[in-house]
């Protein structure tokens, strides 16, 4: 019996760890097997075990490294880094996706691409309500693109920023609404208009989940807007 106990408590410990190592896949990736490790307080060595059972099970999948063009190169092979597959990120759920997809292609017949469009522009005023957009200085930029993260994550976006050597990058590492948006566009483009009015600065969509990419990426280059 004593033997059965433990292995059942080491089973569940296991199941504990992969929950842990997905949804840092779902916040940060792409990562590297030993920052998830230092994270989780693990051997570099258990946690490639994990994320090799989560690749045979095709919840996460191995990618090419990327050099930060920002950073000096370094000898040797670069790390293996890992990402969640679709099936992985339908784990942390994509509700009422062919119905809200039914529901604007309805309102597409009925009212336009101009409805749609308002659909989209009050969806995320919702989302964003509250927040005082920014004045000139960085500091309110960066301080209010904090706020816009804490917005999108409350919503399911699992949203991050960081400054870089132009601007700030604006990820959201999960879109609880990529099938509907790979359909309505009009999500994204409302999404990003409201960012770059609250923020005041133009903003380069690098990549979009809804478009097959593993992030939603935005670039800020801290250039004030100029009204006419």
């Amino acid at each position: 019996m004593g033997a059965v106990a433990k292995t059942n408590e080491t089973q569940a410990g296991d199941g504990d760890t992969r929950r842990k190592i997905l949804l840092i896949l779902l916040e940060r990736a792409p990562v590297i097997a030993s920052d998830i490790a230092e994270q989780l307080q693990l051997s570099t060595v258990g946690v490639r075990r994990h994320l090799d059972n989560l690749v045979e099970d095709n919840l996460a999948e191995a990618v090419n490294p990327r050099q930060n063009p920002y950073e000096p190169k370094m000898r040797g092979r670069p790390a293996k880094t890992y990402r969640l597959t679709d099936k992985g990120r339908s784990i942390f759920g994509h509700e009422y996706d062919s119905l809200a997809a039914a529901a604007l292609a309805t309102l597409r017949e009925v009212g336009g691409d101009q409805a749609v469009r308002q659909f989209a522009r009050k969806r995320i005023e919702a989302i964003v309500e509250g927040i005082t957009p920014a004045d000139v200085s960085d500091q309110s930029i960066e301080d209010t693109a904090k706020s816009l993260v804490e917005a999108f994550s409350r919503h399911g976006y699992a949203a991050t920023v960081e400054a870089n050597r132009n601007g700030l990058q604006l990820c959201q590492h999960h879109c609880p609404i990529s099938t509907v948006a790979a359909e309505f566009p009009e999500l994204c483009e409302a999404e990003h208009q409201a960012v770059s009015e609250i923020l005041g600065q133009h903003t380069q969509p690098l990549a979009t989940i809804a478009d097959g990419h593993g992030i939603c990426t935005t670039n800020i280059p801290l250039t004030p807007i100029k009204h006419s």
